[in-house]
């Protein structure tokens, strides 16, 4: 499971590299791992459970609804 998490952590840097806000960089990094885990249920609550030291659901939240961020930097670098 470690270099699964390794392959997974720096598969979501590059994605997350054009973000200029660290807050932003973590956070979206945890909302991929978030969404990658097992379990049926993929909204903000569930995930930052799932996540445990990781999951702070108030700022995942906030990544997910509020953080201030483009779309298409994200999906230009996961085509």
């Amino acid at each position: 499971m470690a270099g699964v998490r390794e392959d997974l952590e720096a598969f979501a840097a590059e994605l997350f590299d054009g973000f200029f806000r660290a807050d932003q960089r973590r956070w979206g990094q945890a909302y991929v791992r978030g969404l990658l885990l097992d379990g049926r249920r993929k909204s903000v609550e569930p995930m930052s459970a799932r996540l445990g030291e990781d999951g702070n659901r108030q700022a995942l939240a906030h990544f997910v609804t509020t953080s201030p961020w483009n779309p298409a930097h994200v999906r230009a670098r996961t085509a």
